[in-house]
């Protein structure tokens, strides 16, 4: 049995890293049957590269707003593949990776969305695989991510990676990612609420270490630049992370993430007890962070709430 597989990649002003991704696919042992580039149609640059490749697969999925949300709605819109597997234009795909992922979809037709490990390198050096849970979500809302970091057997999970996920078409039909969530480039926490809706509907979501990608991170064009403070992305983060929770949760699961929010929060979004962790270091950019993270719960609260009327 073989299933057809469209790679989507969305990708702006960045053919340096977009040069390597591609080459990644090409050496793939099993061969896409499609490619889609998203781009958006201002990027000369890509465009006048994309127009340069010899690929007869290669399909352009043209966007004019910008954030990938709107790339990755575009892109499996125009891919056609029983399996659409999503990648970063930062990231250089390995040779099995597509083999590896096609076999658990042979296997298991309960499995709607297949991730892997995304080999992050920073300073030329890979981060070595460090932990064995990875992509889950506690009942009361704590998030476990550490895709990059993970080790081990294949196993389900909560959550799959957007630098390197992918699902099966039929598991994500009648779905898309949400215009609700905030952010005008990378858009965090997408993944999260689109993983969540695809295990709503009943489909598995599975993690195999050996689903690889390198990952290599570039420039953002966007207020979210990682490693730097950006109030703006701060408060999108929490946004989005509470509107995509309250969306999916039941009900007492809820009640317990607005306490646990309120009372301890993450590190990148802090409650009460984190802020006082955080306070002999930080000082009054805790205070901030505290601040950021209350309005964001707030406003991801009402963006929810306005959602079901």
């Amino acid at each position: 049995m073989k299933l057809t597989i469209s790679v989507v990649i969305p990708t702006y002003n960045r053919v340096d890293t977009l040069v390597n991704c591609i080459e990644g696919i090409r050496r793939q042992a099993r061969f896409p049957d499609e490619i889609v580039i998203v781009v958006r149609n201002s990027d000369h640059v890509t465009l006048q590269y994309l127009s340069s490749l010899d690929l007869n697969v290669l399909k352009i999925a043209l966007v004019e707003r910008g954030g990938m949300i709107a790339a990755l709605n575009a892109g499996i819109l125009k891919s056609t593949g029983a399996i659409v597997a999503l990648t970063d234009d930062d990231t250089v795909p390995h040779p099995d990776w597509l083999l590896n992922m096609e076999r658990h979809y042979i296997k298991r037709p309960d499995v709607g969305g297949v991730g892997g490990r995304d080999i992050v390198h920073h300073g030329g050096k890979p981060v070595p695989p460090q932990k064995r849970q990875v992509g889950m979500i506690r009942p009361y809302g704590r998030i476990i991510g550490n895709h990059h970091i993970g080790m081990g057997d294949v196993r389900e999970v909560d959550i799959l990676k957007g630098a390197n996920m992918s699902f099966r078409r039929e598991a994500i039909r009648g779905l898309s990612f949400d215009e609700k969530l905030k952010g005008t480039g990378a858009q965090i926490h997408n993944e999260l609420e689109f993983s969540q809706a695809v295990k709503k509907k009943g489909w598995k979501l599975l993690y195999d270490p050996n689903v690889l990608v390198d990952h290599f991170p570039a420039v953002r064009f966007d207020e979210d630049q990682r490693h730097s403070f950006n109030e703006t992305a701060f408060f999108n983060a929490a946004h989005n992370e509470t509107y995509a929770m309250l969306k999916h949760m039941r009900f007492m699961n809820r009640i317990m993430f607005l306490i646990w929010v309120v009372a301890v929060g993450s590190k990148s979004s802090p409650g009460v007890v984190q802020g006082m962790r955080m306070l002999p270091s930080q000082k009054g950019m805790a205070l901030k962070k505290v601040s950021l993270a209350f309005k964001g719960r707030w406003g991801g609260w009402k963006t929810w709430k306005g959602s079901l009327e």
